[in-house]
């Protein structure tokens, strides 16, 4: 098969089938090609106008490439001061360098700016990616948000509308007043859109300094009670069932239809290069918590906590014996004495 004959044909071109493999994103795996690096049924290719179809050898430096994985969805609590990024040319911290490794590579739906934290969905589907981050889709993003100065529902009544911020159009946002504390006021904001730093921005607009934002919520999922920091996989009936037709899944967690190019045994030897790592290993406890080791396939472990929508405050110790303010100090009570009537 030529690369001229096989460039019309039905297929899955040849760096959309790396990424989905996940041995690089789309753009890298173009430069894996322009190297001379892949080959399909033992000829190497030079340019990536190259479809792929089922029963196609895909060879990255003459290891097999696995076929198409299931499709996988976590929710991760980004904290503040970390890159939505895979590489960043200043060496700052980046989100995927924290992840678990058994995860393999994923890409964010969406991003968080550094400053900013709360939900961040990962997947290694680029193309579920795309859908859900598509205003079209109708899938609601809703922050919590704080910041310096004063606004008043009116202003935020406004935004219902969309609003224009130096030339850029922004779509509807219901925003509403939670608190105010000193010289600080908490909203709550739902968009169906995530222009760069649009909250930010909108709230700007208005007089509002934001100090910090929080994502709670990515259209179904939430960031619930999720510590910062770590990372938990949505099991693939909840996928199916929230995705419905949108993104339709059959039952092994594969696009319907999709047409998925399948690997030798949907196995393969060939592996994109390492993620970077940081001293202290590939995963970290949220801070002043202890590293906790994770069974294969079992979800992170978590305390219960309130989520980050509830007012910060003190939680009392409980007592130590139920129905009374705390143990007993004295001495055990005689059963045999008798009380004074």
């Amino acid at each position: 098969m030529t690369e001229n004959s096989n460039s019309e044909t039905e297929g899955e071109r040849i760096a959309k089938y790396l990424a989905h493999a996940g041995i690089a994103s789309r753009r890298e795996a173009e430069k894996l090609i322009e190297a001379g690096r892949v080959a399909v049924n033992g000829k190497t290719l030079k340019t990536p106008a190259f479809k792929v179809t089922p029963g196609d050898e895909i060879t990255l430096d003459g290891e097999p490439v696995a076929g198409r994985p299931p499709t996988r969805l976590w929710r991760h609590h980004k904290p503040e001061g970390r890159l939505t990024t895979h590489k960043d040319p200043e060496g700052r911290e980046t989100v995927f360098e924290h992840l678990p490794r058994e995860i393999g590579r994923v890409i964010s739906i969406g991003r968080l700016d550094l400053n900013s934290e709360g939900l961040l969905l990962l997947t290694n589907d680029g193309e579920l990616a795309r859908i859900l981050e598509l205003p079209a889709t109708g899938w609601t993003r809703r922050y919590r948000v704080r910041a310096f100065g004063d606004v008043t529902e009116a202003q935020l009544e406004k935004l219902k509308h969309g609003t224009t911020v130096e030339g850029v159009q922004y779509g509807p946002i219901e925003a509403t007043i939670d608190r105010r504390t000193g010289a600080n006021i908490w909203l709550t904001l739902s968009l169906k859109e995530g222009k760069n730093r649009e909250v930010r921005k909108v709230l700007a607009s208005l007089g509002l300094q934001v100090n910090r934002l929080m994502r709670l919520a990515y259209g179904p999922f939430q960031l619930g009670a999720l510590e910062k920091g770590e990372t938990e996989e949505i099991k693939l009936s909840v996928l199916r069932d929230q995705l419905g037709k949108l993104y339709p899944l059959d039952p092994d967690g594969y696009p319907v239809g999709s047409g998925h190019v399948a690997g030798p045994e949907k196995t393969g030897t060939a592996k994109a290069r390492p993620r970077p790592v940081r001293p202290g290993g590939t995963r970290h406890a949220a801070p002043g918590r202890p590293h906790k080791a994770q069974a294969a396939g079992a979800g992170p472990k978590r305390t219960a906590k309130p989520g980050p929508s509830a007012s910060p405050g003190k939680s009392k110790p409980e007592p130590a014996h139920p129905g009374k303010g705390g143990p007993r100090t004295g001495p055990k009570p005689n059963a045999n004495r008798r009380r004074r009537p």
